[in-house]
């Protein structure tokens, strides 16, 4: 490891600048998450159920959401895309929290469209600021900061709840949000690396970039929350079944820790591995909880498997970022963002059929087998890639090395998908970047 990596990143004032408000942001748009099911329950007096059904679709919205205003950052520039969406957010949360049931779930669809893409803004801010070697620690704090406000916003939602009326604790949440928008409005931070910068605007078709590597690693960011999501479900039955339910915050917090640590660990180190491999072993790590006999081995085993949280995830954006041209690197963000926001709505009712069929260990078991299976997959694909790349060089099978290969001219004079090899280290042999 070497901590001169984050000394790298950290010196950087843009990057400091994007990690901090991405984390003002990020808090309160977690809040008034949990906020809104709360108000849906006790302002609305509605049941559960319902308030899942807010959810799912807020949720849907966002999926969708997502590649299209990547699409539209990638076009039209920061400004033209924030800007819409603080106006149309701003009108909808201004009524959403006073009116009945039906006209909410109008309201919540239309923003979550809406919402400003603040995940990709942050992401290609961090890129355009720092150099490619460092991209990898970049993304690392910024998975860390994102487990960070997770962890934080919806305890500051449920306080607020308890102490306001949840529709002024609402309305001052998505508020916050807003502004942090209009933030990111008058900054108008870097998209892409000074190297990358380019008039040309002319769209790239999705048939060129969308390769087969491309859907592998959205479909890894989908596996990586559809296992994190049984840890998420599965905690809280298995406490309850073992008779712990007042230390459900403490085994969740053991947990986030886990990832934190792991994720700051994995940004230190010098060596890139390979995100198939991450999410290889973040299955395979999870697996063992359901053998857990009481609370303390439970914990130690979910704290194990959480060390590979946060780098797999890093990983999926750091490795997506450097196979896509930077025309197109907001959408294939946002794309990433939807693929696993989908996973979150795919692993939570699997891991809930699963508890109540089998009990808790299931969850684990079933939604861990799903990472290993798409990470094998992955795996294949970059096997069978690399096979036809040496077949079209003529060049006979050698192991794979750990070498920066050879920097293209300019990634706006092709419409190939430009990026480094996934089996590769990309920056392993450079020294860290002080600016």
């Amino acid at each position: 490891m070497a901590l001169t990596e984050y000394r790298s990143v950290l010196g950087v004032p843009g990057a400091r600048q994007a990690l901090l408000i991405g984390l003002l942001i990020r808090v309160p748009m977690t809040a008034a998450n949990v906020l809104l099911v709360l108000h849906v329950v006790q302002s609305l007096q509605m049941s559960y159920a319902a308030a899942g059904v807010v959810s799912a679709t807020y949720t849907i919205a966002l999926a969708i959401s997502g590649p299209w205003r990547g699409r539209v950052l990638d076009r039209y520039g920061l400004r033209r895309t924030v800007l819409p969406c603080v106006i149309v957010g701003a009108a909808c949360w201004a009524v959403a929290p006073w009116v009945g049931y039906v006209p909410l779930l109008v309201l919540v669809a239309v923003a979550g469209l809406f919402l400003v893409p603040t995940f990709g803004i942050i992401r290609q801010w961090l890129i355009a600021s720092t150099s490619v070697a460092a991209r990898k620690t970049a993304m690392v704090l910024d998975s860390v900061a994102a487990e960070a406000a997770f962890m934080i916003g919806p305890a500051i939602g449920v306080v607020f709840a308890v102490a306001v009326d949840t529709r002024i604790a609402l309305l001052a949440a998505q508020a916050l949000s807003l502004v942090g928008g209009l933030l990111l409005f008058m900054i108008n931070p870097p998209q892409r690396h000074r190297d990358e910068t380019t008039d040309d605007k002319a769209p790239i078709s999705a048939r060129v970039w969308v390769t087969p590597v491309v859907v592998a690693l959205l479909a890894a960011g989908a596996a990586s929350t559809i296992v994190l999501t049984a840890g998420d479900v599965g905690v809280v039955a298995a406490m309850r079944e073992m008779g712990y339910d007042a230390q459900i915050g403490l085994v969740l917090a053991v947990w986030g820790l886990g990832s934190v640590i792991g994720g700051l660990a994995y940004g230190a180190m010098r060596r890139t591995i390979p995100v198939f491999w991450l999410l290889l072993g973040l299955g395979v790590t999870t697996v063992p909880i359901a053998f857990a006999q009481g609370p303390i081995s439970f914990c130690v085993l979910l704290f194990v498997s959480g060390l590979l949280c946060a780098p797999t995830i890093a990983a999926t954006t750091d490795h997506l970022s450097r196979v896509v041209p930077a025309r197109v690197r907001g959408e294939a963000l946002g794309w990433h963002g939807s693929s696993m926001t989908s996973g979150s709505a795919l692993g939570a009712p699997l891991a809930g059929i699963t508890i109540d069929r089998t009990g808790w260990q299931g969850a684990f078991v079933v939604n861990a087998a799903i990472g290993i299976a798409v990470a094998v997959a992955g795996l294949v694909v970059l096997a069978v890639r690399e096979r036809r790349r040496r077949g079209a060089a003529g060049v006979d099978s050698e192991p794979p090395t750990h070498e920066l290969p050879t920097p293209v001219p300019s990634i706006e004079d092709t419409d190939e998908p430009i990026g480094y090899d996934l089996g590769t280290a990309p920056g392993d042999d450079l020294p860290p970047v002080h600016r």
